[in-house]
């Protein structure tokens, strides 16, 4: 059967990979869809270039349309919600497989728009779920992005490659887009961390935005890239799945990146401090509170949390530790929001798809 992969955002590209690989495996016919309009040129050559794909680059949703339309495509993976499905359901069939299983709502209202097929993760979401959309088909098999850790084919990062110490226990400081804690983290801060490797992944929103307060965050984490015990990943290292598999511990916020990190049952420092945008300040501040501090409960027990920065270190160094805190949390939690840690996602997503209809 024939394959396509709608590719919004480069950042997809590891939540569709590993099913890309079983498909490829059982003889199927795939092909990467990338959007021109989200993604930068040069990001996009250098990321398909390093991972050989068939792909086809679309200017954008209505162009990608007129693809699939064309093509007939068996199935197409959606990562967001999609337009026109009336007409592509006449010749496709459509799956819908988030990037991420962050606390936002938007992970449910993707499916304002139904599919033929949502796969989701964990048992609590699939109930929530099907609590929104009782009419609508969805099937539970874990979350693909994690197999390859899982399934041992992941190797992490080479620590003495990219000139840090091995012998130093690793840090993870994955800072999302909106919000996000770069601006309270002090120009000097990883002077308080010498004992660490630090490696820094931020959204690759950050990078590909131009407004002045995302260059300023370009700027400090620039400064920060400077230290010889820090390792800033390239834009196009698009795939955090490596840095989850290197780190001892991770530092974020309110990010997907929480539950991938924790799946694997290492600690996380949750920070409760953000540089919000003009539009969450001030007057404005209700909006932040009833866009997301509503949504970050989902988390609340996942592990320590810090409330400004002068609490990171000390929370760090308690879960180093004591790694055994919140393990029971975060066994519950994968099994709520992750589902099955035993790299087969991806199998069971290809088994569904090859029996659909039989």
């Amino acid at each position: 059967m024939t394959c396509f992969f709608d590719v919004q955002n480069i950042y997809y590209i590891p939540q569709y990979f590993p099913v890309w690989r079983e498909l490829m495996k059982r003889g199927h016919t795939c092909k990467l869809v990338v959007y021109e309009n989200t993604n930068k040129e040069s990001l996009i050559n250098q990321v398909l270039s390093q991972i050989g794909v068939d792909y086809v680059k679309v200017q954008g949703e209505e162009h990608a349309k007129e693809l699939y339309l064309k093509e007939k495509p068996e199935w197409i993976f959606f990562g967001n919600k999609f337009g026109s499905l009336d007409l592509i359901h006449k010749h496709s069939k459509s799956i819908q497989m988030g990037h991420g299983i962050g606390p936002k709502r938007s992970y449910y209202r993707k499916s304002d728009t139904p599919m033929t097929v949502r796969f989701i993760e964990g048992e609590m979401r699939l109930k929530v779920i099907e609590d929104m959309y009782p009419d609508d088909n969805f099937v539970q098999v874990g979350f693909s992005k994690l197999d390859p850790v899982f399934d041992g084919s992941e190797a992490g990062l080479d620590l003495k490659r990219l000139g840090l110490d091995p012998q130093k226990p690793t840090i993870l400081y994955a800072p999302t887009f909106n919000p996000t804690s770069i601006g309270c983290f002090p120009k000097d801060w990883v002077d308080d961390f010498k004992e660490y490797n630090i490696l820094i992944k931020p959204h690759s929103f950050t990078f590909a935005l131009t407004k002045s307060r995302y260059i300023k965050d370009q700027k400090r984490i620039k400064e920060w890239a400077k230290y010889s015990n820090v390792y800033l990943a390239d834009a196009d290292e698009y795939s955090l799945v490596p840095f989850l598999k290197t780190a001892d511990i991770l530092i974020s916020e309110a990010s997907s990146t929480l539950f991938e990190f924790a799946a694997l049952d290492k600690p996380v420092v949750i920070c409760d401090f953000y540089d919000l945008k003009w539009s969450y300040k001030g007057i404005f501040k209700y909006r932040f509170k009833k866009r997301f501090l509503t949504e970050s409960v989902i988390y609340q027990d996942l592990g320590t949390h810090a409330v400004n920065y002068r609490q990171v270190k000390q929370k760090v160094e308690e879960e180093m530790n004591n790694p055994s805190n919140y393990k029971d949390n975060r066994k519950q939690y994968n099994k709520d929001h992750v589902g099955p840690t035993d790299g087969k996602a991806s199998v069971r997503i290809v088994d569904y798809l090859e029996n659909f209809g039989k």
